[in-house]
């Protein structure tokens, strides 16, 4: 389905069924389709909501607004339009530093967080020559396929996912493969993510060369102090694709937390 957020129509999928609604939000050169292995494990149990941030996948790619406060500014719409009274937000990479800001505002419903291997609240600081090849990193086939056997990823994916990640990152509009490294990367909310009250967790991979796990040490969990961190061993920054089971778990099990401290308040 499609929903005009902010001015912008943003696609998204839907599916299961529950009280409480599990909204995804996925990283740069991914789509709502990134969760789909995730989702297929927790469907039975609750309801999935899971977006296409602007430029990605099947939502419209405006010319500009690929700032951080846009992008949440989407999902916020998205989570309004569909009356979403409880849910947990959860984000992979650039889409955990979006709920990072979403959740920083203590929206009425909000009832978790999880960051998987999500960027730092802090600016991400990049010369001008890395900055140029992250912008031209999914620019071609061959670039993309560099980039997940070099970059993303620590165990290998299956052909139908590795296909899924290519096919995801050359279909991003140009303006959105440019907005994170030249505007959202470099932006700087660690003031609006030590306003983060929200239960939280942070999924990591041991092997990640995007967010390191010491990074996320330094940068993220100081400034969100009560968030739990769970490392995923042998994984790289595609956790959500490399071990979806596991992700699945850590969430299902953070979630039943939330909903067993419900029933006894």
């Amino acid at each position: 389905m499609v929903i005009e957020s902010n001015g912008t129509r943003i696609h998204v999928t839907q599916r299961g069924n529950g009280e409480l609604t599990l909204v995804f939000l996925h990283y740069y050169g991914g789509s709502a389709r990134t969760w789909d292995a995730v989702a297929d494990q927790l469907a039975d149990r609750y309801r999935i909501v899971a977006t296409d941030h602007r430029g990605w996948g099947d939502s419209e790619a405006p010319a500009d607004g690929y700032r951080i406060a846009d992008l949440a500014a989407d999902a916020e719409g998205v989570i309004e339009a569909l009356g979403l009274r409880r849910y947990v937000l959860i984000g992979h990479s650039m889409g955990g530093k979006v709920a990072q800001l979403i959740a920083s505002r203590r929206p009425d419903g909000l009832e978790g967080l999880v960051l998987v291997a999500p960027s730092p609240p802090s600016p991400m600081l990049l010369s001008d020559a890395e900055r140029a090849t992250l912008t031209g990193a999914y620019q071609t086939r061959e670039s993309v396929e560099f980039v997940i056997d070099h970059v993303l990823t620590a165990r290998p994916l299956d052909a139908a996912r590795r296909e899924q990640v290519i096919e995801d990152s050359l279909r991003g509009a140009p303006q959105a493969k440019a907005g994170w490294p030249d505007v959202a990367m470099r932006e700087d909310i660690t003031a609006a993510a030590a306003s983060v009250d929200a239960p939280t967790i942070v999924i990591s991979g041991e092997l990640d060369q995007v967010d390191r796990v010491a990074t996320l040490q330094a940068e993220l969990l100081p400034r969100i102090p009560h968030a739990a961190m769970h490392v995923l061993p042998a994984t790289g920054h595609l956790s959500p694709l490399e071990a979806p089971a596991e992700v699945a778990r850590l969430i299902a099990r953070f979630v039943a937390t939330i909903e067993t401290k419900r029933a006894v308040s």
